[in-house]
């Protein structure tokens, strides 16, 4: 099965900067290309860290409140000296978390969840960066039309992948939900049809009306009765 890869939908070229890059020059570039962070980049373009609209906003959260009614905020030690950074060293969130343009959007989804990020820089082989995925460019796998899931289950997954004649089981999308009803030879064949539609890409949830002609699970015969009964996820 084909699926759209970190290099498929990260944003490239991506705008970056140095360690010695300034305060205000990063919120301009912020600003300039409605983007949220700028991965931070040596002299051989290797990624180094990130700095978020967030380690931005310590500086200003860190001010006394003007009309003196706010409570004063005590940071502590690591947030307070990003509070007084000027320049993207001081800024950055290091050492920086980063992706292979190779990844599918799975890989590079769990990796942001394991460590608590909403984007990633991307490096080729050499570790230099080649562009940034966001949460929201991941998101994108979800906008493909029903119509290529449906396609991509019945073509690639039913026939190539397991052999299942066509008409033997129908496949209906909707919205990303797959509903699939028919019968397929052996009852093993169903949990793994399942887990194959799950990982299409652009499917939101998958269930399963599914008969089964031989129960090669058991090596109890099973009656004829339960065999027909079918099985649904």
């Amino acid at each position: 099965m084909w699926h759209r890869t970190v290099g498929d939908l990260m944003t490239a070229p991506v705008v970056k900067v140095r360690r010695d890059t300034g305060f205000k020059e990063i919120a301009k570039l912020l600003a300039e290309h409605d983007i949220t962070a700028v991965p931070v980049v040596d002299d051989e373009e290797h990624a180094v860290g990130v700095v978020s609209e967030a380690d931005l906003l310590r500086k200003e959260a860190a001010l006394l409140d003007p009309a003196g009614l706010l409570p004063v905020l005590r940071p502590g030690p690591a947030d307070r000296a990003k509070a007084e950074a000027t320049t993207a060293k001081g800024l950055m969130n290091s050492p920086v978390v980063t992706a292979r343009p190779q990844w599918t959007a799975v890989e590079a989804a769990q990796v942001m969840e394991r460590h608590h990020v909403k984007r990633l820089p991307v490096v080729d082989e050499a570790d230099r960066l080649v562009g940034l995925v966001s949460r929201a460019d991941l998101l994108h796998v979800f906008l493909r039309g029903d119509s290529a899931i449906r396609e991509e289950i019945a073509g690639e997954v039913l026939l190539r992948t397991l052999g299942i004649t066509p008409g033997a089981v129908t496949v209906r999308v909707v919205d990303g939900r797959v509903a699939l009803k028919g019968t397929v030879e052996r009852k093993s064949l169903v949990p793994v049809l399942v887990r194959l539609c799950q990982g299409v890409d652009g499917v939101v949830d998958v269930s399963a009306e599914l008969h089964h002609r031989v129960d090669d699970t058991s090596t109890v015969p099973e009656p004829e009765a339960s065999r027909r009964a079918g099985i649904a996820t």
